[in-house]
């Protein structure tokens, strides 16, 4: 069924064969001729041609994050594997290979049309997740289940879909079944689904297609709300507060506490533990609102240092490729005027003023990197200290109200204690204590054994407020150690430069200087 080579070779997706295809596609022209000397950068290639190639493994496209368009067909591809980080594709040509699974493109959420043609495939899945998608062709495979076509119905923009060549095209009132099913569908295998067709699906489906409409919107309203819950979570750990809307922290400190439920039997116990509730509550809330509103200050924060990186950028950009044009064009006339020369004296006189002018090319532009790298430079250590402002602001207000949580245990515990020693000199004395359960009575019995339960639960209450404010504080430091550095690893990554052009022209003029020895 997949694409014959003849007697071709598979070969292997290498940086060499991407490389290739790059230079193919690189225009012939002036300004073709500029990047492919400037050297091509893989990460600004939009559209990339890999089609008959022999090619048995996709690989080697971790660069080409900007790529829209992928022809990968008539290949010997058998797994769909290596394209999950390029999340700007649209369109997706994996057609005539021999692909068996689909998998692996989850991540590409801004695709529109998937090609899977002629391959081995005998199962629609893994492509719930591809909600852009427009055009779907996977005719000439091995589908047989009709019903598993209707795992489609998740992509609400699909309007091409294309399953000729398969079992399930030869199964009685097929195009029914579709046009019922799908009907926002306007192209089946190729031919418009005429409104006569659409009309005469529905009446035949009604009731199967209106149960499955009921299922699908249940399942649709509970996955938005985990959905929301879980956005809603992401939300409050990257604020580094998770569950302190609630009693969560307070219910943790009496979890491991065994004899906390037996003490609650003792008149003013459940009083004082309702009220330590109330306001560790209010305190825990505090912090929950304080930190999602310093999250949100923190983001805008990067957000306006990313605007200002892209705006200096960008003019950088802008004077270099002013530079480059006002250099170019005299330079092609001089490179020209060397060509015509025959005379070596004359000649090394106008290589050298081709060579001046190289020089100052290359001041310039150096000029205008170092001005770049210093106005990036001065915008991260303006986000660090504003960042770092921040991050110090909140620790010590995290700092001070984790004070009063603690202040409010110190408290409970020490009227706990007051209660429990009046309770054992009540119980030592022979006194009966009303509503008092029989698992405080026996407690009670041993003065040593309530003191030592009073302490140790006093402990394990101040460590779990103690660890909640330390997990706040490391993380929020930790969070903007981590953002400088990636920031400053990825300027050393991207920092802009045009000495492969530079060399070039070099390299250009030494042709020109032993030309004749």
């Amino acid at each position: 069924m997949s694409w014959q080579c003849g007697a071709a070779q598979p070969i292997l997706m290498d940086e060499e064969v991407v490389q290739r295809a790059v230079d193919e596609q690189t225009p012939q022209d002036q300004a073709g001729r500029i990047t492919r000397a400037e050297g091509v950068l893989f990460n600004e290639v939009v559209t990339i041609r890999l089609d008959f190639k022999y090619i048995l493994k996709i690989d080697n496209l971790w660069d080409f994050t900007s790529l829209t368009r992928l022809h990968l067909n008539n290949n010997f591809i058998k797994k769909i594997a290596g394209v999950d980080h390029l999340v700007n594709l649209t369109w997706l040509n994996l057609s005539f290979n021999r692909i068996e699974k689909i998998e692996g493109l989850a991540s590409l959420r801004k695709l529109e049309l998937l090609n899977l043609s002629n391959n081995r495939i005998s199962v629609i899945e893994n492509i719930d997740q591809l909600d852009a998608l427009t055009h779907f062709c996977i005719a000439n495979n091995l589908l047989e289940q009709l019903d598993n076509v209707l795992c489609l119905r998740k992509i609400k923009k699909l309007f091409t879909l294309n399953l000729s060549g398969n079992p399930i095209s030869k199964e009685d009132d097929y195009s029914l079944f579709i046009a019922a099913f799908f009907p926002n569908l306007r192209c089946l295998d190729y031919r418009l689904l005429s409104e006569e067709t659409k009309k005469e699906a529905s009446i035949k489906y009604f009731g199967a297609v209106e149960k499955m409409r009921q299922e699908e919107l249940q399942k649709q309203q509970a996955d938005d709300a985990e959905q929301s819950q879980r956005a809603e979570l992401q939300l409050h750990t990257d604020a580094f507060v998770e569950f302190l809307n609630g009693s969560n922290l307070f219910k943790s400190m009496f979890k491991d506490d065994p004899e906390a439920e037996t003490l609650q039997s003792v008149t003013g116990v459940a009083d004082l533990l309702k009220t330590f509730e109330q306001e560790m509550v209010e305190l825990c809330e505090q912090v929950f609102e304080i930190g999602l509103a310093e999250h949100k200050q923190r983001e805008a924060e990067v957000n306006a240092f990313l605007s200002g990186r892209t705006k200096v950028v960008t003019d950088y950009q802008k004077k270099a490729s002013q530079t480059l044009i006002e250099f170019e064009e005299p330079h092609q006339e001089r490179t020209w005027e060397l060509q015509q020369l025959s005379d070596q004296g004359t000649l090394q006189v106008k290589v050298g003023h081709c060579n001046d002018a190289i020089n100052q090319l290359s001041d310039s532009l150096m000029s205008l990197e170092l001005r770049l790298n210093k106005q990036v430079d001065d915008i991260i250590k303006e986000l660090d200290i504003n960042i770092s402002d921040m991050v110090c602001s909140f620790t010590e207000t995290v700092q001070g109200i984790f004070a009063q949580c603690r202040y409010l245990e110190d408290n409970y515990h020490r009227n706990v204690g007051d209660i429990a020693l009046a309770t054992l000199d009540k119980v030592a004395s022979g006194s009966m204590i009303k509503d008092m359960s029989g698992d405080a009575r026996w407690l009670f019995t041993n003065r040593n054994m309530v003191m030592e339960a009073l302490a140790t639960a006093h402990d394990n209450h101040l460590m779990k407020i103690n660890d909640r404010e330390t997990q706040i504080v490391a993380g929020v430091s930790a969070w903007k150690v981590s953002l400088i550095k990636g920031i400053q690893d990825k300027e050393l990554k991207q920092n802009p430069t045009n000495l492969k052009y530079i060399d070039y022209l070099w390299e250009q003029m030494e042709e020109f200087q032993l030309q004749d020895l």
